[in-house]
Formats: C-alpha cells, structure tokens, sequence
C-alpha cells in the first residue's frame, strides 16, 4: 500500500459485446489476450493499490485473474463508469477510483501515476482525464475524441468533432488536443456521477464524460507523458500488434 488511510484502486471495464468490436478483450496480442496486456499496465503503477476488471463475461474474467488482477461481475451498464461503479460496490471505500479502459493495451503506468498525483495535487477537483496533442490530419476522425480546455486546465468540452474548428485555415493548429480514455474519480464525484441519467449530450456523441460536464461536474484536463493507442476497431489491433513486435 502506499500508506494512505484509503488508497487507489485501478478499475478495467471491460464488456465483451463492444459495439464496434466484439470480442476485443480478448483478441490476442503478441501471446496474450488484450485485456491482460491492460491488467499488467495497471499494476505497473507506482500509485495503484489494487486492480480490479469489470466485466460482463467468464472469459474475460478468467484473463483478467490469470494477469493477476481481481474480477467482478457485472450486467448491463450505460457505460463504462456506471459498470466499476457497480463492480466496486461493497468492495470498500477507496481514495481515488481510476477508471482504466479495456481497450488501451499500451497505456503507460506513467500516465496512470500523472492522473493520480493530479488529483491529489488539486484537492477540489473530483474527477480528472489526460490528453495529448492531435494532429491536423486526425482533427476529422471521430475515434480520435477532442477536448478543449479552460486556462485553468478544466474542460470546456469534448466531442468527435474537429473542435476548435479551424474557420481560417491553420488558425486551430496546436489547439487540437486527443482526450485518452482514462478517468480518476474521489470516491463521491464517482458516487455523485453514477446517480445521474445518461445525458443527452453524452447520447448524442457516444461519450461518458460528457455527462460530468451537463450536471456542472467539472474536470481537470492533465497532460500525459505518454502516447497512449486505443483499440476501438481491428485495423487499430493490427497497428498495436505491430507496435508491440517492433515493426512499426
């Protein structure tokens, strides 16, 4: 343990029937399924006390043990938050909840420990997520989500859309920022976020945090040191594979 009264607690959603690409759990990556490849990022982190896999589905949760973390079962969610939500219930009462995606197999423990430290550093702020710098040519790709930020760090909003838009040309250059899908929560700003119904705006585009944002819940925007390389279809998995065998 780190030494805190209540520690941190690395919680995977990890669903087999992904919308996109079901299965990818456990689509196999240099000799393992995805989903240990996640478990063995979590416990790389200095901050993290615990690993915990939510899931849907026995064989996910048998990876998820065999890699070394805890699994708990779990129904139906609207989203990946509302599903450790579940899976952490009566599981104890933890300091920070990082809501680590099933998808992102090459998610860095550095990325995990800049989320935590963060959050501790920034006391009155419950919830918190990472974001890199984006491309130009990724601006359009609704996979690659975009946020902007307040200059205090905090979001002003995210969406699949190219936001700023670039209305004179290159004006939006260095403004594009990739949002990582990863979350840290204190206990109540997660207690307080899974309360709520699925926003209209979170329906609309398809993301979670944006819930956060329509209930007043502000979140804190942290640079990560580390790319991280999400995997939400099979051309992303054959990109990763390659990362990992060196050949791209």
């Amino acid at each position: 343990m780190t030494g805190d009264v209540r520690g941190v607690v690395a919680a995977i959603p990890a669903r087999w029937g992904s919308t996109r690409f079901p299965g990818k759990a456990l689509a196999d990556l240099g000799g393992s399924p995805m989903i240990a490849h996640v478990v063995r990022r979590a416990r790389a982190a200095s901050t993290v006390d615990r690993v915990l896999v939510a899931t849907d589905d026995e064989r996910v949760a048998a990876a998820a043990v065999a890699a070394g973390a805890e699994a708990a079962m779990t129904g139906e969610h609207p989203s990946g938050t509302d599903r450790i939500a579940a899976a952490l219930a009566n599981r104890g009462d933890w300091e920070i909840v990082v809501n680590v995606q099933g998808d992102e197999p090459m998610l860095s423990a550095a990325n995990i420990d800049t989320l935590v430290r963060g959050l501790r550093e920034r006391p009155e702020v419950g919830m918190a997520t990472l974001c890199r710098p984006l491309a130009e040519e990724r601006a359009g790709d609704p996979n690659a989500v975009k946020v902007v930020r307040r200059s205090d760090g905090r979001a002003l909003y995210f969406s699949r859309s190219a936001i700023p838009y670039p209305r004179d040309g290159g004006a939006a250059a260095g403004l594009w920022r990739l949002h990582l899908g990863i979350y840290g929560f204190r206990t109540d700003a997660l207690e307080q976020f899974v309360g709520w119904a699925p926003s209209p705006l979170e329906r609309a585009e398809g993301l979670e945090q944006l819930r956060a944002l329509e209930n007043g819940m502000e979140i804190l925007v942290l640079d990560a040191p580390d790319p991280a390389y999400g995997v939400d279809t099979p051309e992303d998995l054959e990109r990763v594979r390659r990362l990992i065998a060196g050949t791209d």
